[in-house]
């Protein structure tokens, strides 16, 4: 042929083609995209590239001699890509048979990839996997490829799209992995359900998705399976999200309980490839790692690959705080260079400017959280939902558990997205409405943290724990209004777990700090009295009792009578711990009176409740019971079945403290059962003891033993000890047990065993609280000692200094000496 003309260009087009079609061919059955197979070969990814679009001139006799080399060519198959190279192909090449690649090893994925395959064998259609980058999209979909062939008698098929593929090439890879020369024969070739694995059609996606369109509108049977980091967006496309591998719990502390866990099991193994000896792996390091990594694949891939030189403790002090500069080391890797930074800004850019800033915004979350605080701190011309939606679609937002905290970035995505927002200049303001929206949170839910509630509201408060201290510590710098509003409502969560030293020094650091003393009285005050009650939890209220009557005062000035029942009861307690009876009881009344007046009958309830107190420590056992039943009546209207169930408890005790042995045991039985109900196993035990008291103060002494057996169980299976006491010389640590042992030895007539239990139970109390049962022991260690003088004399001299009153049974027993 005449160079140059029509019949000579047509060839040399067609031979093109042909070397074309055979190159992508190859290299889409080894399994390499046109970086890896330029890196394999040594030539240049543009090489590649146009000589697999036909855009290059006849390749040289060395650059098919690397290609062949790179693609492991052999026999037949190099000898056939030689000829395509010269042109000397008049037919279509024959298409290499396709077998799909081994699958890489997973972890964790399994669950996944068994629903995963249901879902496709019973789905026709497209089904996208999407997520970010690096999070094993990819070994999960050629996974479910490779699982899925026995479901597929008609064929399983993968193929990987490369950057800058037109339809023309993703037609043709299809035709060639489906094994027909054309376009037009596929039809027939897929009139059987046949599974297509597409891999990264986000590299191009306007091909992949005019392909498959094409493909699913001619084969209705046809099942797709595509990995992106976001959905192709065609009517009837399924989403199938993918996320982060499990972590292991914070406490792990072993190699065999860390390979447990998918994402440090992939860590260990890609550790051990580089490190021979991981042996001595620092536990702690190794997970805290891990899960600062989030467990990102790539993330935890990159991270171990540095496992060479550094171990998990210094991988922690280097990359710690600056994740997102994780990055492989190879050169020749695809694409060239990959960090952290590289994938998460992948991702950002696929979202439009509004989800763009609401990412930065969210980013100052310190955990998890729920749609109504995303929506507190986006702001309500937001739409959140569809904002959300498209993050989690991205990978950028993870959904973790199925409580309404639940929402979670994770740390290479927040640190990313907080870079954004401080160039953004957007940070600080966030910050700041984080703090806002964490002290509106705080006065939602403070007011519940009581009766039937109360474990409720602390779950939710424990929930968002980091991001209530994280708020408190910034607001405290930079708007101290702000932190006392949220440290003002965050007490009794403090005392219920155990912080509230610190919680008294925020409120004090506070409360001193100048920029809020122009802060509302109201606030002011009920920070006052927050530092009240914490005080009290550690021995230190009366120190702090100035405060609490300057909250008081502050709450009459402004007719607050929430703050005002509020303050009394806390002053009523402090005034109680310290002695000083008559200024607590005056509290209490004033208390009643004002829940009367106000009718809340809640308040009536707990005021009634807590002057039963006063009514012992008078041994006005006929008023502790006209209360107990008012307190019954109450809580009974309100629906506060724990107060309730208390009150038949305390009922129960002044009946045996009255003599009144069988309807003690009687309510006593009832009120276990109460208890029982709302879950109180604390003073459910002491309940029984009032019972097993009754029993034997009342002469029933085999049901007092076999009671005093089960308190002992419900002790030991609380504590946790195995020791078996009850033959000891020193009684088991419980009041009740001792006085149930003092009282049935002293039925029996062993006086010296009696007085020895009712020793060992006078020295089983200690503080306030408990000298009405010091002095009940007492009075059963006078009446059995061989020396009551010295006994009387304690006995009256603790009467004297507390001020409790003897009750007549204890008074008709001291008068027999």
């Amino acid at each position: 042929m005449v160079p140059g003309h029509p019949a000579s260009v047509e060839a040399a087009d067609a031979s093109a083609a042909s070397f074309s079609a055979l190159l992508r061919a190859h290299r889409d059955t080894a399994r390499l995209t046109q970086s890896e197979l330029a890196a394999r070969a040594g030539l240049g990814v543009r090489t590649v590239r146009d000589l697999e679009h036909g855009r290059a001139a006849r390749p040289q006799r060395s650059t098919v001699e690397l290609l062949v080399g790179a693609l492991a060519l052999t026999g037949d198959a190099a000898a056939e890509f030689h000829l395509a190279a010269r042109g000397q192909v008049s037919a279509p090449p024959a298409r290499p048979a396709f077998t799909l690649p081994a699958p890489p090893e997973l972890y964790g994925r399994a669950d996944e990839a068994a629903a995963l395959i249901e879902h496709l064998t019973g789905q026709p259609g497209l089904t996208t996997l999407v997520g970010l980058a690096g999070v094993g999209k990819s070994a999960l979909a050629i996974n479910v490829a490779f699982q899925a062939q026995p479901r597929f008698p008609a064929g399983v098929r993968a193929i990987s799209v490369a950057a800058g593929d037109t339809a023309s090439d993703v037609r043709d890879v299809v035709c060639a992995v489906l094994e027909v020369s054309r376009p037009a024969d596929l039809p027939a070739r897929l009139e059987q359900p046949v599974l297509l694995m597409l891999d990264a059609v986000d590299r191009s996606p306007d091909a992949s998705r005019t392909v498959l369109a094409e493909l699913l509108a001619i084969a209705p049977a046809l099942r797709v399976l595509a990995s992106a980091r976001a959905p192709l967006g065609p009517a009837g496309e399924q989403v199938w999200p993918l996320g982060p591998l499990a972590l292991p719990p914070a406490g792990t502390r072993s190699l065999a309980e860390a390979e447990r866990h998918p994402a440090s099991a992939l860590f260990l193994a890609r550790w051990r490839q580089v490190r021979r000896s991981p042996a001595d792996v620092e536990v702690d390091a190794l997970v805290t790692l891990v899960r600062r990594l989030g467990g990102l694949p790539l993330a935890i891939e990159l991270a171990a690959a540095r496992g060479r030189v550094l171990d998990p403790a210094e991988m922690l002090a280097r990359y710690g705080n600056r994740l997102l500069e994780l990055g492989s080391a190879d050169v020749a890797a695809s694409p060239p260079v990959v960090t952290l930074r590289d994938v998460v800004t992948a991702s950002y850019r696929l979202l439009e400017p509004a989800q763009r800033e609401a990412l930065r915004r969210l980013a100052v979350f310190g955990y998890r959280w729920s749609v109504e605080l995303a929506e507190d701190l986006l702001g309500t011309q937001v739409d959140v939902v569809p904002v959300l939606e498209r993050l989690v679609e991205l990978g950028l937002v993870q959904v973790r558990g199925s409580g309404a905290f639940r929402f979670v970035l994770l740390d290479v995505v927040k640190e990313y997205a907080t870079e954004q927002a401080e160039v953004a200049g957007e940070l600080a303001g966030a910050r700041r409405q984080h703090g806002v929206v964490f002290a509106r949170f705080a006065a939602r839910t403070a007011p519940t943290m009581m009766g039937s509630t109360l474990a409720a509201a602390v779950a939710r408060l424990d929930d968002v724990a980091s991001d209530l201290w994280a708020a408190l510590a910034h607001a405290a710098e930079h708007d101290p209004h702000t932190a006392l509003c949220l440290a003002s409502k965050l007490p009794r969560w403090w005392r219920f777990r155990g912080r509230d030293q610190e919680g008294r020094q925020w409120l004090l650091r506070l409360l001193d700090d100048p920029r809020t003393a122009d802060a509302d009285p109201a606030l002011r005050a009920w920070a006052n009295l927050g530092v009240v009650q914490l005080a009290a939890e550690h021995g230190a209220g009366r120190a702090e009792l100035a405060r609490g009557e300057t909250a008081l005062a502050a709450f009459l000035l402004v007719g607050d009578v929430t703050g005002e029942l509020a303050a009394r009861g806390v002053l009523q307690v402090v005034h109680q711990s310290a002695g000083e009876y008559d200024d607590a009881r005056r509290h209490g009344e004033a208390t009643l009176a004002l829940a009367t007046r106000t009718g809340r009958v809640d308040d009536m309830a707990v005021a009634q409740h807590n002057l039963i107190w006063h009514d012992l420590r008078e041994a006005d056992l006929a008023a502790a019971q006209r209360r107990l039943a008012a307190v019954d009546r109450l809580s009974a209207r309100s629906g506060e079945h724990k107060l309730r169930a208390l009150a038949r408890a305390n009922l129960a005790e002044v009946l045996r403290l009255d003599g009144r042995y069988d309807e003690a045991v009687r309510v006593g039985q009832q009120a276990v059962e109460m208890l029982a109900e709302v879950g109180n196993p604390g003073e459910r035990r002491r309940l029984v003891g009032v019972v097993g008291l009754a029993y034997a103060q009342g002469d029933r002494l085999e049901e007092a033993e076999k009671t005093l057996s089960d308190i002992r169980a419900m002790l030991l299976e609380g504590t946790g000890s195995g020791v078996d006491v009850s033959g000891a010389e020193e009684p088991e640590e419980d009041w009740y047990c001792a006085m149930i042992e003092a009282t049935v030895a002293w039925q029996r007539g062993h006086r010296t065993l009696a007085a020895s239990w009712f020793a060992a139970a006078a020295r089983l109390t200690s503080g306030l609280s408990d000298r009405r049962d010091t002095m009940e022991a007492l009075v059963g260690l006078a009446a059995t000692s061989d020396e009551p003088a010295a006994v009387v004399t304690r006995l009256y001299e603790l009467r004297d200094s507390t001020g409790i009153s003897l009750t007549p049974r204890a008074l008709e027993l001291l008068s027999h000496l």
